[in-house]
């Protein structure tokens, strides 16, 4: 299939519209106005090489980053592999890895993220997040409880743990004196570049292969150390 040909599939408007989660500091910094990070790195090197402009369509949840993609509004999406979302994305292996960690008071019992699945436990998410969408799957006794943040809805409901993604929780953790860390991390998040299951085949091969290689060539790595993110790592190769 021809670049040509590709390039009218995946982006028909003429311009790539990609759906940017400016709600995953990991992945995203800035303003809708003027974001940054690893995402849009990426955003703007596909559209460098398929030859068409690019636009950067913002959120602040990865709920509302995937249902912009899902109903037309965007063309490509950044988020978290999750066999929930795979019915609708279609998605490369992923570019980037990050953790899943949970916080507690510092009187706490819990001693270890393993200990976080017994009754009587809450955890406070951030609704429609990748863990979110793990712990709803995997936590047999403990509650999932949902809300704008799961650091503020753990403080507002007064829940005995909140989940996140490892800097945010950190940041509360140093913030906040009364709380720890549990570790290990309770999940790695496997970030990717996704599109709608309507692409062709074709498309999608392309993006795979694309995502493949500005892991191979550094791209990821170089674009993650310049917006600081020590936190993620590059993905292995698929």
């Amino acid at each position: 299939m021809r670049l040509v040909d590709i390039t009218g599939d995946l982006a028909p408007t003429g311009t790539l519209r990609a759906s940017i989660n400016l709600g995953n500091p990991v992945l995203a910094q800035g303003t809708p106005e003027a974001p940054e990070g690893v995402t849009v790195d990426i955003a703007r090197e596909l559209g460098s090489r398929l030859g068409i402009p690019v636009e950067l369509v913002c959120f602040d949840a990865a709920r509302d980053s995937f249902e912009a993609m899902a109903t037309g509004r965007a063309d490509i999406c950044f988020l978290a592999v999750d066999p929930a979302r795979e019915e609708t994305v279609a998605f490369t292996a992923p570019y980037a890895v990050i953790e899943g960690v949970f916080a507690v008071p510092t009187e706490s019992t819990l001693t270890s993220s393993s200990d976080v699945d017994r009754p009587g436990v809450r955890v406070g998410v951030k609704q429609g997040s990748a863990y979110d969408l793990f712990l709803s799957r995997t936590l047999a006794r403990a509650e999932v409880v949902r809300g704008g943040d799961g650091t503020s809805v753990f403080v507002e409901q007064r829940l005995e743990v909140a989940a996140g993604i490892r800097q945010p929780v950190v940041d509360f953790v140093a913030d906040h004196p009364g709380h720890r860390l549990l570790e290990p991390h309770f999940m790695e998040i496997r970030q990717a570049v996704g599109t709608t299951r309507t692409r062709s085949a074709e498309t999608v091969a392309f993006l795979r292969t694309f995502v493949e290689d500005i892991k191979a060539t550094g791209f990821v790595a170089r674009s993650l150390h310049r917006s600081g993110r020590s936190d993620a790592t590059v993905a292995p190769p698929a």
